[in-house]
């Protein structure tokens, strides 16, 4: 009788018998038939080559590219695999490079920086120029142990616009550290404009693939057939708000000349134009060898072109000030349309006067801003100051403030872009620290110039067009943005963008202050701002400059009763409102709704061109 124990021990021997022989054939087809599990046992490490995406293109309203990529090329080397006897002399002079920029290139401390071994690629040179490397690349096979990579820079086809689109350039320590994974060293980033506020849109994702190189620093395949390997994701194309004909246009006028432009579409919040002069061409950041001369050249010139006057630098407002305190006047009821104010041409408080101009009787709130006089709006800003008492100042001059930051004033007002400051509005808290009562305190008449837009009043070209928009949209605004839509990814435009957000005025009390702004443009202080066909609505300002000519300003919209665009306009040492910043904006103004300045007008666009007032005598 057979034992079923012996059985199934028999049967276990032979399966485990076959196991054992079946592990000795795949051994000896592992290790002697199939040579390439044989090559990848002798490699020494497996190496990741960055695959870098496209960066996101930046466009027009009308879908006008305005940043673009090109080509560029990277070398990196493997030191292990230099031929000692290449021809060396040939390598630099393909290159354009020193004997010794080669060798330094090369001087790595290869035993204690972890960023360098001799059997693993590193940097050799960046940014390439596409012809350089076209000539060089034809005798690459002569220089072992070089390695080609393509990156790109950006290219602008508009020599326009330069502060905002901003630009790139490489990671620093600091970002690396913060961001590990994403950024390694030798990456690009956005540094300024658009490139810095949409950095995480624009920049893409890397890909990697993954090689195998033996312990001399060969490759001998893709390791594990490539599963490991990710493919890069482009950056995303945005589609920006901006009219770069318009754009154009308005550093074109505001060539030689010192200030900032700012238009906006009032009914969406829209930036058409976003100009600080002077200006540079874009170009000159692009990363190639010239751009370390010209950034060089860009931070030592007096005029400071870097700095982006439209939304950093702040000016007092002038008379362009005065329909918002009209606005405040007319809602507080300390102003009524038709209230007369008299003007002897000055303004007195017991023993001082303040100026004015020389003008008809201000009958009502629209002449008064018609004729900017300096006496109606005094008085109008004490009536609101001194509302509850003139002996209690902070109360309404605080009122007054709470209104002004309804319109954004005193505050960034969260445009998409860095950099952003928020001018001041000076508080009755400033003034109780600047004028104790220990020394006599303060008053309406202390503190009168505010009434006029000087003082310490200061506002951003972007608050000023911003309140032009506010105007021209019967009371309320939405905050200013450059993003327009997102083209090749899901996204959706913060709520911010989207809302409107009311100042607090009565609807009605506009039409009032509206129409003494188309008077100002129709028959007064504007005049040079007048475009035949167009009603536009508009406020000059002279600002006041202790340290040389008077500031020329001006706000508008247009059309007056439909409005598509509102402006300011801030042209530093220029004199009167009417002598530079309204034909500026007359002509912008013409430019966007028709397209072009007819020959009958051209004498006015030419005196604005070739004015210079950067090297006034």
């Amino acid at each position: 009788m057979n034992d079923p124990f012996r059985q199934r021990a028999n049967v276990l021997l032979v399966v485990f018998i076959l196991a054992i022989g079946m592990l000795i054939v795949r051994a000896f087809s592992i290790q002697i038939l199939d040579e390439s599990y044989a090559s990848q046992a002798r490699a020494a490490v497996v190496n990741k080559h960055t695959l870098y995406p496209a960066r996101g293109l930046l466009y027009d309203r009308q879908g006008r590219v305005l940043v673009n990529n090109q080509p560029t090329y990277d070398l990196l080397v493997v030191y292990n695999q230099i031929d000692p006897s290449m021809d060396t002399a040939k390598f630099c002079r393909l290159l354009g490079i020193t004997k010794e920029d080669f060798e330094k290139r090369l001087d790595k401390d290869f035993r204690h920086d972890r960023r360098y071994r001799k059997y693993r690629p590193f940097l050799f040179m960046t940014k390439i120029p596409a012809e350089t490397f076209l000539r060089f690349q034809e005798s690459l096979y002569e220089f072992p142990g070089f390695y080609p990579q393509i990156r790109t820079i950006r290219s602008y086809p508009y020599p326009y616009a330069a502060h905002v689109l901003g630009y790139i350039r490489e990671v620093n320590e600091k970002e690396i550290a913060a961001r590990p994974g994403v950024y390694a060293l030798g990456d690009y980033i956005g540094a300024s404009g658009l490139e810095y506020q949409y950095e995480e849109l624009l920049r893409g994702r890397k890909g990697a693939r993954f090689v195998l190189r033996d312990n001399l620093g060969n490759d001998i395949g893709s390791f594990q057939d490539g599963r490991l390997d990710t493919l890069p994701v482009s950056g995303a194309n945005l589609l920006t708000t901006l009219d770069i004909e318009l754009q154009a246009y308005a550093e074109q006028l505001m060539a030689n000349k010192t200030g900032a432009i700012v238009a906006l579409e009032p009914a969406t919040g829209e930036v058409l134009a976003l100009v600080s002069a002077p200006s540079y061409n874009p170009n000159l950041m692009s990363l190639t060898s010239r751009r370390a001369a010209a950034y060089q050249g860009l931070l030592q010139d007096s005029l400071k072109p870097l700095f982006n006057r439209a939304v950093m630098a702040e000016y007092p407002p002038g008379s362009t000030f005065k329909p918002v305190l009209a606005l405040v006047g007319l809602q507080e009821e300390v102003l009524q349309p038709n209230t007369f104010i008299p003007c002897p041409g000055y303004y007195a408080y017991n023993n001082y006067t303040w100026g004015c101009r020389q003008h008809p009787a201000p009958l009502n709130v629209g002449r008064a801003i018609q004729y900017s006089c300096n006496t109606y709006f005094f008085q109008t800003f004490r009536n609101i100051v001194d509302k509850v008492s003139f002996y209690q100042p902070q109360i309404g001059l605080d009122t007054l403030v709470q209104f002004l930051r309804a319109f954004g004033l005193g505050e960034p007002l969260g445009i998409d872009f860095p950099g952003e400051k928020d001018g001041y509005l000076p508080t009755s808290e400033f003034y109780n620290r600047l004028y104790p009562k220990s020394k006599g305190g303060w008053k309406s008449p202390t503190i009168l110039s505010l009434g006029i837009g000087q003082g310490e009043l200061q506002l951003t070209t972007l608050q000023m067009a911003n309140v032009a928009a506010i105007i021209a949209n019967r009371g309320y605004f939405i905050t200013p943005h450059l993003l327009k839509e997102v083209l090749n990814q899901e996204y959706t435009l913060p709520e911010r963008f989207r809302q409107k957000r009311y100042v607090g005025i009565a609807p009605e009390h506009f039409a009032t202050v509206i129409q003494g702004m188309q008077w100002v443009v129709d028959i007064g202080t504007g005049w040079t701002a007048q475009v035949p066909g167009i009603p536009i609505a508009g406020k000059t300002g002279t600002v006041q400059n202790p340290h040389g000519k008077d500031h020329s300003t001006f706000l508008a919209f247009a059309p007056a009763d439909n409005p598509r665009i509102a402006l300011a306009v801030y042209v530093e040492n220029a004199g009167g409102g009417g002598r530079f910043a309204a034909p500026i904006a007359g002509l912008l103004i013409e430019k966007y709704l028709r397209g072009a300045i007819p020959p009958a007008r051209q004498w006015r666009e030419q005196m604005i061109l070739q004015a210079d007032l950067n090297n006034l005598p």
